[in-house]
């Protein structure tokens, strides 16, 4: 265990084993294509990297743009000619729903594999990463068989209805963050609507989408509908993007990753996307707000998921009033902050996804240094070992320090002083993203000022990260258009058809 303490401005690190837990066995390494698992058409493979100490897990199959071919010549098949579309709503509901169950069985395997291969904490993992992925699966489940059209009052002699019919094939392009939850996100509510799909999930973070594919060939899922091809974002994902018969691709990623998607849509088929990209999210704290409970929800918003998170509450603007004592009490909490070996009960953050993401935040820590932002916390490697860094909170931060305008993905949080509700709506609109925001008050006026002025798709209040089945969320302006969850995750899968008819027995005619 790592628990990150500063001493004289001397950062130290402990290591204690507290905890073993059996590493889970790597069953699935290969492409998912067809319904069944098989080689990559060149036989390359690729490494998969325990981040908590650098080394191999495993070696999975790398696809390539031959592979992507196949994957959606497959769906494409299963799509026009399969079962799957055309299925009673109320059978792909009950195929889901089984799926759902046999991930319900495998909770503690399938929370170990996002342990070993992203340093997600297995007890997040246990208990609410996979089981959101279960209820993911139910909710989607149980929309399947509620997808509607409308009829139409047209003139007096046609008549007219609009259908809801599945978009075609999906390319899905998953993040490395939440490799469980991005999968079941985007593949759920695909599968109610009726569509066939490839799934690509991140190179960093591969294994359990394989295992996901597996578990849907065992509860029913035809052959060609869920595909999954792994490899590298520059080959297989660009192939995807690329490709002349995939209908829509739904990416979850970096602003500037999700410009190339947009551009390979764009002078391919003109296919349609839902790109779920970077944020910059301000949480906005107000006088009036409780300190313990303020302090508590900022630390919660940058060091969940050690900061690898889109959503990440990483600008947090706090008034003038109780900005000394915010400032104090929120370093002495960061300072507590337990960081260490996932598979640990007690660890509260786990390590960066890889080596190069560990490097990029160490990198942002020493411009925010150098910018002349003044280090509170943290600010230092964790341990000698595996890719942990301490949390980290600047103060005194001023908004056009990079560390301000970029997005780090990692337990870096930018402290700011404002005096005025208008200030600090300009402030934390000062920003190219819009994906989330936080507002911590007790005045409802305030609320409602605040929460309709500032541009994000997600506002919470007096609170961070409440995520529902039922709750969209998605971005404004370089967040990328589109949302996921809710229904109007389903409603992007779909097709709207208007029919119009003449009505013959019109006195009209």
């Amino acid at each position: 265990m790592m628990n990150s303490s500063m001493n004289g401005g001397r950062s130290e690190s402990v290591i204690i084993k507290k905890h073993e837990f059996p590493i889970p066995e790597i069953k699935f390494t290969k492409l998912f294509i067809n319904g069944s698992f098989t080689d990559s058409v060149s036989g390359k493979t690729f490494e998969t990297i325990d981040p908590r100490n650098g080394e191999v897990i495993t070696t999975v199959a790398e696809g390539d743009k031959e592979d992507v071919d196949l994957a959606v010549k497959a769906a494409r098949h299963a799509f026009d000619n399969g079962p799957w579309p055309r299925l009673p709503a109320a059978a792909r509901r009950n195929i889901m729903l089984k799926y759902a169950s046999l991930i319900e069985e495998r909770i503690d395997e399938l929370a170990a594999l996002d342990a070993l291969d992203g340093g997600k904490l297995l007890s997040f993992g246990k208990l609410a990463d996979i089981p959101s992925c279960i209820e993911f699966l139910r909710f989607y489940a149980g929309a399947a068989d509620k997808i509607h059209g409308r009829m139409l009052k047209m003139s007096s002699d046609h008549q007219g209805y609009i259908l809801k019919e599945p978009i075609g094939v999906i390319g899905h392009i998953i993040p490395w963050n939440f490799p469980s939850q991005m999968f079941f996100i985007k593949v759920a509510p695909a599968l109610a609507a009726g569509c066939t799909m490839v799934v690509k999930p991140a190179e960093q973070t591969p294994l359990s989408a394989l295992y996901y594919a597996h578990l849907a060939n065992l509860a029913g899922v035809p052959e060609g509908v869920l595909n999954v091809v792994t490899g590298y974002g520059s080959t297989a994902g660009a192939a995807i993007t690329a490709h002349m018969d995939v209908d829509m691709v739904s990416f979850t990623g970096s602003t500037e990753v999700g410009r190339l998607v947009m551009q390979a849509a764009a002078t391919s088929n003109l296919k349609a996307l839902s790109l779920e990209l970077g944020g910059k999210s301000p949480v906005i704290i107000f006088d009036d707000a409780d300190i313990e409970k303020a302090t508590d929800i900022a630390l919660l918003a940058i060091l969940f998921n050690k900061g690898e998170i889109c959503m990440a509450g990483s600008r947090v603007l706090v008034q003038e009033g109780i900005y000394e004592k915010f400032e104090k009490r929120l370093a002495e909490k960061a300072k507590t902050w337990t960081v260490g070996d996932p598979f640990d009960p007690e660890s509260r953050q786990g390590p960066q996804v890889d080596k190069k993401q560990f490097e990029k935040i160490l990198r942002y820590i020493e411009h925010g240094k150098r910018e002349g932002a003044k280090l509170i916390a943290g600010g230092n490697r964790c341990g000698d070992k595996g890719y942990y860094i301490e949390p980290t909170i600047f103060s005194d931060v001023e908004d056009d320090m990079l560390i301000a305008k970029d997005e780090i993905f990692g337990p870096v949080l930018s402290l700011m002083k404002f005096k005025s509700v208008e200030e600090a709506i300009k402030r934390a609109n000062a920003t190219r993203y819009g994906l989330a925001a936080g507002i911590v008050t007790n005045n409802i006026d305030t609320v409602n000022t605040v929460s309709r002025s500032v541009r994000a798709g997600l506002v919470w209040v007096n609170c961070y990260y409440a995520f529902d089945s039922n709750c969209p969320f998605g971005g404004y302006k370089m967040s990328g258009p589109g949302r996921d969850l809710g229904i109007e995750a389903l409603e992007k899968y779909l097709q709207v058809k208007a029919v119009v008819t003449p009505i013959y027995n019109s006195p009209w005619l």
